[in-house]
């Protein structure tokens, strides 16, 4: 298992917590490191831009059209979830990102902002990342989301699963994406590594799907 060391994220703290989560952790920005990797993550904080500046610094994106490609298991957090969508839009500015799902991270529309801290989420049914959690509270730090979810399958293939929450309150609450199941890519917009006993449970439900040599 490999935590994507691009400079950005919580590094340290996700290895902490995916080694809780019973898996053997390397963080690294080597290529061929993160390519072998059983299970890779991609953390990440602050800007879209930001993040995909230095994801393409190490060829990250590479790694992960690379991996997925061949279906092998990708985790995204926090932006590292957003960089894997068509486009980020942060105060004006437009960012390319790795376009793995259709669709743009644009500022939530809630009285406030950033959306801090604990909140319940809408889990799918047949969710193999919730199994056992489903009515529980995960820590989100975000001021961007993706509001609207585009990809359709049209039945040629199994549609991802995705969970949704809300922020705000009466008639002013936004819906934005909380966590997507997609094959061998997975992805939360909450810390899984700040959300105490469930944030556990979920990287020991991800752990568990990841292909043992």
């Amino acid at each position: 298992m490999t935590v994507l060391d691009y400079g950005s994220g919580n590094l340290r703290s996700v290895v902490r917590a995916v080694e809780r989560a019973g898996a053997e952790v390397t963080l690294s920005s080597d290529h061929a490191t993160a390519m072998d990797a059983d299970g890779l993550v991609v953390p990440g904080v602050g800007a879209f831009a930001a993040c995909m500046e230095g994801l393409r610094a190490v060829r990250g994106h590479e790694v992960i059209g690379r991996r997925l490609a061949g279906g092998r298991p990708v985790l995204g957090i926090c932006v590292g979830m957003q960089i894997l969508f068509e486009r980020g839009v942060e105060h004006g500015v437009e960012t390319v990102g790795c376009d793995e799902w259709p669709g743009v991270v644009e500022r939530l529309q809630a009285p406030v902002v950033p959306h801090m801290g604990w909140n319940t989420v809408e889990v799918p049914e047949g969710s193999r990342l919730f199994a056992g959690i489903e009515g529980e509270r995960f820590y989100f730090v975000h001021s961007y989301g993706v509001r609207d979810w585009t990809l359709q399958t049209n039945g040629r293939t199994r549609p991802p699963l995705v969970t949704w929450a809300e922020h705000g309150s009466g008639d002013q609450r936004d819906r934005f994406v909380a966590a997507v199941e997609n094959g061998p890519l997975t992805a939360t917009q909450f810390h899984p590594e700040k959300s105490g006993d469930a944030g556990a449970a979920l990287l020991r439900n991800w752990v568990a799907t990841l292909p043992r040599a």
